[in-house]
């Protein structure tokens, strides 16, 4: 199109159902995406909370130095 004339009214029609299309396609790519962080955030929730618990289950609180995996090596190594 030549940018000195006014579109026609068919082209103007086309573009509009090619924007409208491609709002509807990322509507739908929005509600995915956000229905994915929905899920991520509740999978954090939960691992927090097993994070909490395990802490509090702890008999120093979780407050003692990491164990080394070498010390519960068997006697044989």
């Amino acid at each position: 199109m030549n940018p000195n004339q006014e579109p026609s009214p068919q082209w103007t029609h086309q573009r509009i159902d090619e924007l409208e299309l491609k709002v509807s396609f990322l509507d739908d790519a929005l509600e995915k995406l956000d229905q994915v962080v929905i899920r991520q955030q509740r999978q954090i929730d939960a691992l927090i909370g097993e994070v909490v618990t395990l802490k509090s289950s702890s008999t120093d609180g979780g407050l003692a130095a990491p164990r080394n995996l070498r010390d519960d090596l068997p006697p044989h190594f």
